[in-house]
This record gives structure tokens, C-alpha cells and sequence, in this order.
């Protein structure tokens, strides 16, 4: 194929191109798998799909009521709206990278081709890191479910470890195939009815006279603050890598991505107007602890699943990114062997073990997963799909030339780094800020409390 004709005059825009030649399965990180014991390339485009709002609709759902109290329905609903559309955009650019690039599993790959060793060892500590600090999410997320449900009869500590449990057996097979993809249906399918249930819930039993704001004025730190649950409510494209590389045919990636983008962004725009309707600016975070005892706590029984299979989703993924780089190109990736699941078991509880530690131990641990989505998430999601195209732009269709051809991609991909970088430094402005302000309140318990959820 010539590479002149790289972009072709129905895909100008950048969104469904990109890509060189059919994809090589000889250089597939996991290559040919005919004949062994453990194949992972058995995904197929609709399992991807709710594997990914799995994974990014729980984070969504509990916060974005309580961005429209910041800055008011109108805002709220036209930057979720925004950065559902930019999060399309840079899945789209993320995904042609890979089919580029097929030897690609994780950002950590992504970063050694980009940015040589250095950026290899930094993406990929990046992506562990906040997959752990995700797992430990999911957790805090639990304590408040099963404290809702229980009337808070435990301690915290009682209601972390309940839940890692379930979520550590639930990472342990090591192809998504053969649990994770098929829970993830009945995952998804709770969340969106936990959802419901609390909409109805918030509908029946609306908060008097609750206030409700078009738009509002603040300043720069509030302001920002709610940003970010937008923001973050899109942030699991360090996961996209690794869906990817489990697909049947990684070329039908884009139709999962456009299934994740529509559906969250649709159901976010729904839940997060309604619920701060019925309930106006006194919406909490999570969403569902606004609601009267008994809504809540049917919205939050029906969550579980939903948290217990996006928590073991993470925790896998922590894992199987340590996993593939250790034992890349050997039998023990593919087959049945003593180490190989002597490894991956050892990995999965560590990954595990060290969320749990970080969510009980830490008493400004919500403030540090803040700090990761701000140092990781912001360049995973937004910024380096910026850095993705103009790469493969410049390397393999022509160089500078290409990019002064196409100079308005090579415009709109600069500032999608820049918008990385600028949520990065914001994201980190707000996060430290508020743990100076927690710390001052006296907002900060001790590590491993045993106080209520």
C-alpha cells in the first residue's frame, strides 16, 4: 500500500483512519494461538463493549448529580456532552495506533515506541498504579454499598475486606474470556438498573423545596473540583490497549468504542440531570446516598455486581500488564504451567493486597486517587492520543511533510496534548489543595479506622 494515501478523502476528519495496512497477527502481542492452553484473542466486539462501560459507568453515575450543583444544569450538561465527543475522538486515535502497532498491550508499550525505555518503565508503573488505585475505588464504593444495606452495623475495615474477597477470585482466570467478559453483561446490566431504580427512587420521594441552577459562578478551585468528575467519569482508556489485544478481530474496536461513548454519555446526561432535578444542589457523592433508606438501599444492592466485576476488571489488568511483560514470547503466557499460574495467582493477590492496603490504610486515599487520575488518567485518556497520531503521522506517511499537509489535524491533535496537559496541572491543583484543606478541618482520620461506612 502507498503511503501517501494514508488518509483518504471520506476519513479527513481523522476519526476512522489512520490506519496502514490490514492487521498483522504475526506481531500481535499475543500472536498465533492455535494449539495452546490458554487463548486470549477470543473477544468479540459487543463483549468489549460492556467490559468498557463496566468499567468507566460506576464512576459516572455516583458523581456527575453532584457536578450540576457546582456549576449548574446548563454547563454540566454541555461539558459531559463535550467530553463524551472528545473521548470518542481520542478512543478512535488510541485504537488506530494499535492496529498500527499490534505488539502493543498496554500504555507501557505504547510509551516505549513513543518515547523509547524511559517512557516504557514510566506508562506502564503509571497504568498499574492506577488500575491499583482504581481497584481500591471500587472498594471505598463498596464500603458505602454495604454500609447502606446493613445500616452500618460493621466497621469499614469488615466492609473492604468483604468485598476484596469476591474481587480477588473474580481476577484470577487469566483470559477475560473465560469469566470477566460474560460477567460483565450482568455487571453493566445492574449498574444501569441500580441507576433507574434511583431516578425512580429520587422521582417519587423528591427533596422539598430543593434548588435548581441554571448556571453558577465560582471560583477557580470549586469550579475546577466538579470539573473533574466529568473529566474522570471518562478515564478508561488505560484499559483500552489490553481489551484490544484480547479481541478475535481488533479491527471492530472502533464499534465498541462508539457503543461506550453513546451509551455513557447518553445515560450520564439522563441520570445526572434527573437526579439533580428531584434532589437539586444538596445531591451528594455518590449519588445514591441523596436517596431515602429504602431507594438507596435498593439502588445500591443492585450496584454490587457492577462493583465487584469492575474492581475484579482492574485487578486483572494490574496484573496481566506484569504478567505479559515478564513472560512475553514464552510457553508459560500460553500454557498451563506450574510458574505461569504460580506468577499470575502471586500477581493478582499482590494487586489486590495492595489496593486494599492503599483504600484502609491511607486516610486521604480518595484525595490520591484524584492525584493518579490527574497524573495518569488526563494523558491516557485525552493527552497522548495527541501523540499517538502526530507519531504515526510523522513515521510512517511522510514525515514533516504530512503534518504540514494535514494541518489542521496536526492542529487539533497539539491542542488535545495541551488539553491533557492542562487537566493534568489542574487536576493536581484541586487534589492537593483539598488535602490542605481536609488536613486543616480536620477532615482526616487515622490509617485503618474501624469507623463506619
Amino acid at each position: 500500500m502507498e503511503k501517501t494515501g494514508y488518509f483518504s478523502p471520506e476519513i479527513e476528519t481523522g476519526v476512522s483512519s489512520d490506519v496502514i495496512e490490514s492487521y498483522r497477527d504475526d506481531t500481535d502481542v499475543f500472536g498465533h494461538e492455535e494449539g495452546h492452553g490458554i487463548r486470549y484473542r477470543t473477544l468479540t466486539w459487543p463483549l468489549v463493549s460492556v467490559l468498557m462501560i463496566t468499567e468507566i459507568v460506576t464512576y459516572g453515575t455516583l458523581t456527575l448529580p453532584s457536578s450540576l450543583a457546582v456549576v449548574g444544569i446548563v454547563p454540566g450538561v454541555i461539558l459531559i456532552a463535550f467530553l463524551g465527543c472528545f473521548a470518542l475522538y481520542t478512543s478512535i486515535l488510541l485504537i488506530n495506533f494499535k492496529l498500527n502497532h499490534p505488539e502493543v498491550h498496554n500504555m507501557g508499550d505504547a510509551g516505549m515506541i513513543l518515547f523509547g525505555p524511559i517512557g516504557r518503565e514510566v506508562l506502564s508503573a503509571g497504568t498499574i498504579l492506577f488500575a491499583i488505585f482504581a481497584v481500591g475505588g471500587q472498594l471505598i464504593a463498596a464500603d458505602a454499598a454495604l454500609g447502606s444495606l446493613s445500616d452500618n452495623r460493621l466497621c469499614l475495615l469488615w466492609y473492604t475486606g468483604i468485598f476484596a474477597i469476591p474481587t480477588l477470585l473474580l481476577s484470577l482466570p487469566r483470559a477475560l474470556n473465560m469469566s470477566l467478559s460474560w460477567l460483565s453483561a450482568v455487571a453493566t446490566f445492574s449498574i444501569l438498573v441500580a441507576s433507574i431504580v434511583a431516578m425512580v427512587g429520587a422521582g417519587i420521594e423528591p427533596t422539598p423545596d430543593r434548588t435548581i441552577i441554571v448556571a453558577v459562578g465560582s471560583d477557580f478551585y470549586t469550579a475546577f473540583a466538579s470539573i473533574t468528575n466529568p473529566v474522570f467519569a471518562y478515564a478508561g482508556h488505560f484499559m483500552f490497549f489490553p481489551l484490544i489485544s484480547e479481541m478475535k478481530r481488533p479491527q471492530d474496536a472502533k464499534k465498541a468504542a462508539w457503543t461506550l461513548q453513546t451509551v455513557a454519555t447518553l445515560f450520564y446526561v439522563v441520570f445526572a440531570v434527573v437526579m439533580y432535578t428531584y434532589i437539586g444542589n444538596t445531591v451528594a457523592s455518590p449519588a445514591y446516598s441523596s436517596l431515602s433508606t429504602k431507594w438507596a438501599k435498593a439502588a445500591w444492592g443492585l450496584a454490587i455486581p457492577n462493583l465487584l466485576v469492575a474492581g475484579a476488571l482492574y485487578n486483572h489488568t494490574a496484573a496481566k500488564i506484569v504478567f505479559v511483560r515478564l513472560f512475553r514470547g514464552t510457553r508459560h503466557l500460553h500454557d498451563n504451567t506450574v510458574v505461569g499460574w504460580i506468577w499470575w495467582t502471586a500477581l493478582v493477590v499482590l494487586m489486590n493486597g495492595a489496593a486494599f492496603a492503599l483504600a484502609t490504610g491511607v486516610p486521604i486515599f480518595a484525595y490520591l486517587v484524584g492525584i493518579a487520575a490527574s497524573l495518569f488518567a488526563s494523558w491516557y485518556t485525552y493527552g497522548l492520543a495527541g501523540a499517538f497520531w502526530l507519531h504515526d503521522t510523522y513515521a510512517l506517511r511522510g514525515g514533516a511533510a504530512a503534518l504540514r499537509r494535514h494541518w489542521f489535524l496536526t492542529a487539533v491533535n497539539v491542542l488535545t496534548i495541551a488539553a491533557g496537559a492542562f487537566i493534568c496541572v489542574g487536576g493536581l491543583y484541586v487534589s492537593i489543595r483539598g488535602i490542605v484543606l481536609a488536613y486543616a478541618s480536620g477532615a482526616v482520620g487515622a490509617p485503618f479506622s474501624c469507623g463506619t461506612a
